[in-house]
């Protein structure tokens, strides 16, 4: 199988860089080990499976399928060696010592929008369990077993997708209207993946005109596909009052005082958003947990 060696010219974090890319614990396009990872994805030249191995200073890539030449083409991007953080010199003493705490984190850069919109869509409004649940089972029903060792499975073909009538993914736990953004992904899967060659800013315009694709769905695409170290999610139940928790002590569950903290960070919001995230910093629960609800046979 080709293989490539990525020399490091600074540590990189590679298993939590890449969480973010990992849909859930039994996600089965990715596996995250202690010093590896493994991916599926489909490329430009077909299909292809990536086993990323952190190896002292060098991350070690191999590939296999259609694609593999393709997908170690795009691993240093991936494995966020080409993201830029030596701009990055946070005032605030805790973002401060998140950053020394964790050296090696960076922003990926997968190029992969549809493979990251879909499971974004699937998490708007739902718990985070019901929508890895939706997630799986949608890989699994309609994914195809990725080539290679890694016995991983290949996100679902947007081609195939688009045409999946609704109640086939209304019985995965997805309701009519995020059901009907998937497909609509799906269906202009080329156009959205020819945002990669736009700026920042175009790209998140283009993904924001796609019905059902609002600005918490926008960023966190922009983490994760276009190496976006300043996406900020806005609309997320939770990640105000984590954010203005770590920086101030106090939860404020507001977008606009999270926006407002975050602005002296400019250009890297993003990532005192991961560092945060990686740190485990939570304001104390005060109230019950949302329930998840189960309506695949209604």
């Amino acid at each position: 199988m080709p293989r490539r060696t990525i020399r490091l010219a600074s540590p990189i974090d590679l298993v939590r860089t890449l969480r973010p890319l990992a849909h859930g614990p039994h996600d089965p396009t990715v596996r995250l080990a202690r010093r590896s990872v493994w991916r599926a994805t489909r490329t430009a030249a077909g299909p292809a499976s990536i086993r990323y191995v952190t190896v002292g200073a060098t991350v070690e890539v191999e590939a296999w399928g259609p694609g593999a030449e393709d997908a170690l083409e795009q691993a240093p991007a991936v494995i966020g060696a080409l993201d830029d953080d030596a701009s990055f010199e946070p005032d605030h003493a805790l973002v401060r010592r998140l950053r020394h705490d964790h050296p090696g984190l960076r922003i990926p850069r997968t190029g992969a929008v549809v493979e990251a919109l879909v499971p974004a869509v699937l998490e708007q409004r739902v718990t985070s369990f019901e929508a890895h649940r939706s997630f799986r089972d949608l890989v699994t029903c309609y994914g195809e077993p990725a080539p290679g060792p890694g016995d991983l499975h290949l996100p679902a073909d947007p081609e195939l997708l688009a045409g999946v009538p609704y109640y086939d993914l209304h019985v995965l736990g997805v309701e009519k209207k995020r059901a009907d953004t998937v497909r609509r992904i799906a269906g202009n899967a080329r156009r959205l993946e020819g945002t990669v060659l736009l700026s920042l800013e175009a790209a998140r315009t283009r993904l924001s005109e796609v019905v059902g694709v609002g600005p918490w769905t926008a960023a966190a695409v922009a983490m994760v596909a276009y190496g976006d170290a300043d996406a900020v999610p806005i609309g997320d139940l939770h990640l105000p009052g984590m954010v203005s928790w770590a920086l101030t002590g106090e939860a404020v569950n507001d977008d606009e005082r999270m926006l407002e903290l975050l602005e002296p960070f400019a250009g890297h919001r993003a990532r005192v958003i991961r560092l945060i995230a990686v740190a485990g910093l939570h304001p104390p629960r005060r109230a019950p947990r949302y329930a998840p609800r189960d309506y695949r046979g209604a």
